[in-house]
């Protein structure tokens, strides 16, 4: 019988029962990694934490907008609590929680991952909306509409995933040959309608809308700068400028960095993992699909100058000081 060393099980103490840790994650643990993605998750957690904070404390920014973008600070916050610590845990490709704690992983991450891109579908459509069709922004987008949208896109997350993971939920160790593992399998067919109701339709939407807007943004330009040169009120007229160029750069960089982190996970799915390499890319894929929940606060941080009033106010613990949500901020 072949003698196996402790540091190959990852339940030693189960020994033929256990699995074996991959042959590339053997040895002593990368320290280092282990530090950079904590780091990673404990700065996602904190980040989105202040952006909740923010947008429900002070009664200012309870706008149509901010509601969404709270919706999706809620599943940035969920996945820098819950998933970042999952996947630190299986870096030497192994998991220690047991069965119900896998599925109830998997499931978080399927939730999060949909609540993420139908949020983000529901800030296309407001801005979509606000640009193009601004003087029936305020009747057709209110705060009413947009809360039962969100409770909709959160809904169907849960209710849609919930239906393609049921098997998986019952026997969560169904796929699983020893004790160590905590795998998933879906069918060809169930990933290809999963990335085209989850990635590749949304993705199409998005990118409408933003064309649509960038194309409207643009007349809506020129059309300023013809009564700039016609009444020459050349301090207004740059102030316009600038706030349209910033505003379409911040519109620009949100639907970039979400392309960017979401494009190779979707791709890594499609893509047998047969190999090391092709396994790499997936982890590569999923932590950086987990990083754009730590990149939308940035994103926030450098775009909205109230989310860095908020910070400040918060940190300085005058948000505990009674009428503090009154406070004029924007």
């Amino acid at each position: 019988m072949e003698q196996l060393d402790e540091g190959e099980l990852c339940f030693p103490q189960l020994l033929n029962a256990s699995c074996r840790r991959p042959a590339e994650r053997r040895g002593a643990p990368d320290t280092v990694l282990y530090i950079l993605l904590s780091s990673v998750s404990l700065s996602t957690v904190t980040l989105n934490l202040l952006v909740i904070i923010s947008i429900s404390h002070f009664r200012q920014l309870h706008t149509p907008t901010n509601l969404l973008l709270l919706s999706l600070a809620v599943s940035d916050f969920l996945v820098g609590l819950l998933l970042m610590p999952g996947r630190i845990l299986r870096l030497d490709g192994c998991w220690y929680l047991g069965d119900v704690a896998c599925g109830g992983f998997y499931f978080a991450s399927f939730v999060l991952t949909s609540a993420s891109v139908g949020n983000m579908v529901l800030v296309s459509i407001d801005r979509y909306v606000s640009i193009c069709d601004p003087l029936s922004y305020p009747s057709r987008v209110t705060r009413t509409r947009v809360k039962v949208c969100i409770c909709l896109c959160w809904t169907c997350s849960l209710v849609y995933n919930g239906a393609i993971l049921h098997d998986f939920l019952r026997r969560p160790d169904r796929h699983n040959s020893c004790y160590g593992e905590c795998n998933i399998r879906i069918s060809a067919v169930s990933r290809v309608v999963d990335m085209a109701l989850t990635f590749v339709g949304p993705i199409l939407v998005i990118v409408a809308l933003y064309l649509r807007v960038f194309g409207t943004a643009a007349s809506q330009l020129r059309a300023i700068r013809s009564q700039i040169a016609a009444v020459t009120l050349q301090p207004a007229g740059l102030h316009v400028k600038r706030s349209s160029r910033k505003a379409a750069t911040a519109v620009s960089v949100v639907v970039l960095v979400f392309l960017i982190c979401f494009l190779p996970f979707f791709s890594a799915t499609l893509i047998p993992s047969t190999s090391s390499a092709s396994t790499a890319f997936y982890i590569f894929g999923i932590w950086l699909l987990y990083s754009n929940s730590l990149f939308n606060p940035l994103i926030y941080a450098f775009f909205y100058p109230w989310f860095r009033r908020c910070v400040k106010l918060t940190f300085s613990l005058q948000i505990l000081q009674p009428g503090s949500s009154d406070t004029n901020i924007l």
